[in-house]
């Protein structure tokens, strides 16, 4: 038994309330090492020659990463405090017992060796979300680019490839004009870039937060689109970029006339005067990455915090937005985040924040600071099975269950899941223009649990490389549209909302195939059972089993085989 390999803290990740008096908890072993675990729980204050209160419980295997089995229980619990340690048998007999962080050859019985979960702390710590947007569509507009109501010229709003300086004046009026588009993809979710007062097409350097880019609207724009949206089913995320301001904003202009005697230097991170702001130097004061021109705010001091607060809190009770996804969010301070929930949640209680972060963020995740974040594991990992092919079917998988090992339970269904956004190039250029590949990608993508974000276009094939040119206009004349994969978009949401169990579901079989790329997935809810089954590699492969079942994406009866990149999902009947 790898000793080393077995992982327990009585924290928010491992330990944790699902809702008031019921809890889960999760051990980690190494891969294919333990056989069986158990749970042995007592309360702490409770003597026993009172009352025996002691119980075990018979853990279950949830999943397994490409290291780790991940075992799991879930108890109802009413006691002031729960001691609890683990017997962990291994594949060749060998039981030890698990406590506080040390291992024993007997069963435990000292109440100081167990691990210990005080039950009102872990409920008040309980990680609630906005239920309205578990495992909802979202779609990511990039406004500079998406739609305008002003009279631009067909060459003009197709050109290809695109820079930074290109003005295809995209408004607000124009992605109102466009709504219906957005609802009969099947979207429940609009998330905006930038849309506040900036000289550069992608906004993110924002020289006045309290006012909308005069190129876009105005606030009142915003105020009919979210009213429209809403009036739709659908809900708006703007985009908050609170990390860093442009330097025409009020307070660093101030810094740059003032310099030392500025009331506003706390307000950033300045080394020295003069300021360092030409091309090609790098900065003597904090920024965005080493963009002068981004300088970085300094959110640990109070006035600076404040206004940022403020302006979230604004524009929610302004325009009625339905959240924020925070750029740059893993460079500022969990203190901020902790106090920006609080302050942000009171003003709307079922407001969703999501955090920018290119890596695992278990430390943002624990339920004082954001809600989800954009998921770039599952990003990279679709890549890595599609596009590069340097990972395997059963490592896709793998990188699921590691999320799913690592954070919250609730979690699943909140994790934006994309293929492509603003800063990458478009999946379909990743692919070399492969609509097999980039179908397979939105299956992926739409069929599994979290929110899947589509970015602007891609359901009608546009393409494009590394920022800028990812962010060409949308294809709006239908003989630039490939209809036959818009179809197939509108497919695979209309699936995922009329099937809850493909979200809702528990798997009760999973397993991938590396030698004939196949990844199968069987959910259950209600009595419901659904078959999911991805083919990632070129050719034919043959699942005799399942032929005969209805596949959803086509309603075709099918056939027992899979061709290249190809996606099945099967329900007995004539669902």
């Amino acid at each position: 038994m790898e000793y080393a390999a077995i992982r327990h803290f009585a924290d928010k990740r491992y330990c944790y309330a699902l809702e008031k008096g019921r809890f889960l908890i999760r051990l980690e072993t190494k891969k294919g090492d333990v056989e069986h675990v158990a749970l042995h729980v007592q309360d702490k204050y409770m003597p026993l020659k009172w009352q025996d209160t002691r119980q075990v419980y018979q853990m279950q295997a949830a999943y397994s990463d490409e290291y780790i089995d991940y075992y799991e229980m879930e108890l109802d619990m009413d006691v002031v405090c729960l001691r609890y340690f683990f017997e962990i048998r291994d594949t060749a007999g060998k039981v030890v017992f698990y406590g506080n962080h040390s291992f024993y050859d007997e069963c435990i019985t000292d109440l100081d060796r167990m691990y210990d979960c005080p039950q009102t702390l872990r409920e008040e710590e309980l990680f609630e979300l906005p239920q309205w947007a578990k495992n909802k569509v979202v779609y990511q507009i990039f406004p500079s680019r998406f739609a305008t109501d002003k009279a631009v010229s067909e060459a003009e709003w197709y050109q290809a490839p695109i820079g930074h300086q290109a003005d295809l004046k995209g408004s607000l009026r124009g992605i109102i004009d466009r709504l219906d588009h957005i609802r009969r993809l099947g979207v429940d979710v609009i998330y905006m870039t930038p849309v506040f007062s900036s000289n550069s097409s992608h906004k993110y350097n924002i020289d006045d937060y309290y006012k909308i880019d005069p190129s876009f609207g105005t606030k009142e724009d915003l105020k009919e689109l979210v009213q429209k949206a809403h009036a739709l089913g659908m809900y708006v995320i703007l985009d908050g970029v609170f990390n860093h301001s442009a330097v025409d904003f009020f307070a660093f202009k101030d810094v740059m006339e003032q310099k030392e005697q500025s009331d506003y230097l706390d307000w950033y991170y300045i080394n020295d005067f003069p300021l360092v702001m030409e091309w090609g130097k790098k900065p003597n004061y904090k920024t965005f990455s080493y963009a002068a021109m981004m300088p970085k705010l300094n959110l640990q001091n109070k006035a600076t915090a404040d206004f940022v607060i403020d302006v979230a809190s604004y524009w929610i009770r302004e325009c009625d937005i339905d959240g924020w996804r925070l750029d740059v969010a893993d460079e500022i301070h969990h203190a901020f985040w902790k106090r920006f929930r609080r302050e942000i949640k009171a003003v709307r209680k079922d407001a969703l924040i999501i955090g920018e972060i290119w890596h695992f963020a278990g430390d943002f995740l624990e339920g004082d600071e954001w809600d989800s974040i954009m998921n770039y594991q599952f990003y990279h990992a679709v890549m890595d099975l599609v596009v590069t092919g340097r990972m395997c079917a059963s490592s896709f998988v793998g990188k699921l269950n590691f999320m799913r090992g690592n954070l919250n339970r609730k979690l699943e269904g909140y994790l934006w899941n994309f293929i492509d956004t603003h800063d990458t190039e478009r999946f379909l250029h990743s692919v070399g223009k492969d609509m097999r590949k980039q179908k397979l990608a939105a299956a992926l993508q739409l069929l599994l649990p979290g929110m899947p974000m589509i970015y602007y276009g891609d359901e009608v094939g546009l393409d494009g490389g590394m920022d800028p040119d990812c962010r060409r206009g949308m294809l709006w004349d239908p003989d630039r549209q490939d209809r036959e994969l818009l179809g197939y978009y509108q497919a695979l949401i209309r699936i995922r909302h009329d099937f809850p169990v493909l979200t809702e579901g528990t798997i009760t079989e999973q397993y991938a195939d590396d030698d004939a790329g196949l990844i199968y997935m069987e959910r259950m809810l209600n009595g419901q059972r659904i078959v999911l089954v991805f083919h990632t590699k070129d050719g034919c492969t043959g699942i005799p089993a399942l032929k005969g079942m209805k596949n959803l994406v086509d309603g075709s009866v099918f056939t027992g085989s899979l061709g290249d990149y190809e996606t099945a999902v099967l329900v007995n009947g004539s669902v």
